[in-house]
C-alpha cells in the first residue's frame, strides 16, 4: 500500500479506538489522519425519534472523541477527537474527504447490502475525485469466502462450518491491531469541525430509558460486562438457557456496534476453549455461529427478503385482519401464553430479548400463530438494540425451518414446556407479567388450566387481568404440519 500524506478514519460499526483494523491501517500509512463518524440520515430518517440503538450509538461516540483525544494528547498533539456530521453518508464523506485533501479514505467492511450500494457509490465519487477507499475486515474473525467446503463453496450448515472454521484459526487471526504503536499520525480538528458531539435533540432524536437499563456504553462499558462475563464464563453452557438467571454475556450490542473487538472476545474464548473449559466452548460456538451467519449473507443475499430454501416461499402464511389481530397480540405480550407474553415484555421495555426466548417467540408467531416470519424480523429490527441484520435473519430463518441448518419444520417449540423448563418457578414471568406474580409455580405457565381457587388468591380473572390464550398449541401445530406439507421431504417423518 502507498503512504499518503493525508488520510481520512470513518468510523461506522466499530466505534472503538483500539484494536480497530481500519484505523490500524490509515495511522501506519497516513502522516496525518482524522476521524470522522457520520449520523446517516438515510438510516436515519425512517427511525422512530426515541430509539434506543441512536442514544447508544450516541453516547459511545462521545467515549470514543475522549479516547481519541486521549491518545493524541499522550503523543502530544492537542485537538484530536472525532468529527461528527449529520448528513446523507455518501455525500458527507466525499465532500469532507476533498475539504481535507485527503488521499485515502479507510474503514472496514460492512456486508448489509444497503451498506454495500453506499459504499459502491462513494467508492465512485471517491474515485471521480481522485481519492482511494481502503476497506478492511474487522467485525468477524473470517468473512465472506474466507471459510469454504473442500468444494469450494461457501457453507450451509453450521457444524461444518465450526469445524472449518476451527481448523483454518491461526493465532494471527486473533491479534489485535497494535494502534498505539502510530498514534503520532492523529492530526488535529480543524476548528470548523472542533464542536462536542451533537446531542440527541442536535439530530432530531429524544432520549430513551436507556440509562436506567443495565446496559452501559462505549468501550468502557464493553469491558465491565466482558470482565464480569469472563469471571462466570465457566458456567455459561448450563446458564444460557434461563432467562431469570444471568447467564449470558449481555455483549451482542457491544460486538453489533464494535464498542469490543471480536478478536479479543473470540481469542479469550478460543484459549479457555482449549483448556477444556465447557462454558467457553459453548459461548465460542455462538460467536462462529456469528461469523456462519455473516458469510451467510455475504454469500447468498436473497435471504433479505426470501427463504435461503427457496421451496419455503411457497408457504401459505395467515393474511388478513384477523392475522394482524393476533399479530398485535404477539407484538404488544397479550397472547395468554405467559412465557411469550414476558418476552415481548422485555423487548418492549428494554430493546433486548433472551436468546432462549428469541427463539420460543419466533417460533410462536410462525407456527403457532402461522404468521410470515417477515413480520417478526421486522418488529424485532425495530426494537432490539442489538438488531444486526445478519444474525436477525439467521434467527428467524432458523425458528421458520427456511434458513441454513434450521431446525426441522415438524418441531415446533412447546411454549408452554418451554417455560417450565426453563423458567420454572416463573422468576422471569412474574418479573415481566407482576399480574400473574400471585399464582404459584405449577399454575403460571398456563393460568387457563389453574383451578378457582388458584385463580381467586392470586386476583387473576382471564380476560379482565391476563388474556385467554389466543390459539390452541395442539391445534396450531396441526395446522403448520399441513401449512408446511408443501416442503415435506420423501422419507421425512413428522415427530
Amino acid at each position: 500500500m502507498n503512504t499518503y500524506s493525508k488520510g481520512l478514519m470513518w468510523f461506522r460499526r466499530d466505534l472503538r479506538a483500539q484494536d480497530n483494523a481500519a484505523l490500524y491501517h490509515a495511522l501506519k500509512v497516513c502522516r496525518q489522519v482524522w476521524c470522522v463518524f457520520v449520523f446517516d440520515t438515510n438510516i436515519l430518517d425512517p427511525l422512530p425519534r426515541a430509539d434506543r440503538r441512536v442514544e447508544f450509538i450516541r453516547e459511545s461516540l462521545v467515549e470514543l472523541d475522549a479516547n481519541l483525544r486521549e491518545l493524541g494528547l499522550a503523543n502530544g498533539t492537542q485537538g484530536v477527537g472525532l468529527i461528527v456530521l449529520h448528513d446523507r453518508a455518501a455525500k458527507a464523506i466525499t465532500a469532507l474527504a476533498q475539504r481535507l485533501q485527503v488521499q485515502a479514505v479507510f474503514t472496514n467492511h460492512d456486508d448489509e447490502p444497503a451498506a454495500l450500494a453506499r459504499d459502491a457509490h462513494i467508492f465512485g465519487n471517491l474515485a471521480h475525485a481522485g481519492i482511494l477507499l481502503h476497506s478492511h475486515k474487522d467485525h468477524v474473525i473470517f468473512e465472506r469466502r474466507e471459510v469454504l467446503t473442500q468444494a469450494g463453496h461457501p457453507f450451509g450448515v453450521f457444524t461444518p462450518y465450526k469445524n472449518a472454521w476451527l481448523k483454518q484459526l491461526t493465532p494471527d487471526h486473533l491479534k489485535p491491531y497494535p494502534v498505539t504503536r502510530y498514534t503520532q499520525a492523529l492530526a488535529a480538528v480543524p476548528a470548523e469541525w472542533a464542536v462536542p458531539v451533537p446531542t440527541l435533540s442536535n439530530i432530531g432524536f429524544e432520549k430513551t430509558n436507556l440509562s436506567q437499563l443495565p446496559m452501559p456504553t462505549g468501550t468502557s462499558g464493553a469491558h465491565q460486562l466482558f470482565k464480569d462475563f469472563v469471571q462466570r464464563i465457566d458456567r455459561y453452557h448450563e446458564a444460557r438457557n434461563f432467562p431469570a438467571v444471568k447467564g449470558p454475556s449481555y455483549l451482542s450490542v457491544h460486538l453489533r456496534f464494535g464498542t469490543l473487538s471480536m478478536r479479543q472476545v473470540a481469542s479469550v474464548a478460543h484459549q479457555m476453549h482449549l483448556q477444556g473449559m465447557a462454558g467457553a466452548s459453548t459461548w465460542l460456538s455462538e460467536l462462529i455461529w456469528r461469523d456462519f451467519y455473516h458469510q451467510v449473507l455475504a454469500n447468498f443475499p436473497h435471504v433479505v427478503d426470501k427463504a435461503f430454501k427457496p421451496e419455503y416461499d411457497h408457504i401459505k402464511f395467515e393474511h388478513g385482519k384477523h392475522s394482524k389481530a393476533l399479530f398485535a397480540a404477539w407484538c404488544e405480550g397479550r397472547t395468554g401464553y405467559p412465557l411469550v407474553d414476558a418476552a415481548m415484555a422485555q423487548i418492549n421495555q428494554t430493546g433486548y430479548m433472551h436468546n432462549r426466548l428469541r427463539m420460543v417467540v419466533a417460533s410462536f408467531l410462525v407456527k403457532d400463530l402461522g404468521i410470515d416470519w417477515r413480520w417478526g424480523e421486522r418488529y424485532f429490527a425495530e426494537h432490539l438494540i442489538d438488531f444486526d441484520l445478519a444474525a436477525n435473519n439467521g434467527g428467524w430463518q432458523w425458528a421458520s425451518s427456511s434458513g441454513c441448518d434450521a431446525q426441522p419444520y415438524f418441531r415446533i417449540f412447546n411454549p408452554v414446556t418451554q417455560s417450565e423448563k426453563f423458567d420454572p418457578h416463573g422468576k422471569f414471568i412474574r418479573r415481566y407479567l407482576p399480574q400473574l406474580a400471585g399464582l404459584p409455580d405449577a399454575a403460571i405457565h398456563a393460568p387457563w388450566k389453574a383451578n378457582e381457587i388458584e385463580m381467586a388468591e392470586a386476583g387473576v380473572v382471564l380476560g379482565t387481568h391476563y388474556p385467554a390464550p389466543v390459539v390452541d398449541h395442539a391445534k396450531a401445530r396441526a395446522r403448520t404440519l399441513l401449512r408446511y406439507a408443501v416442503v415435506k421431504k420423501p422419507g421425512a417423518t413428522p415427530k
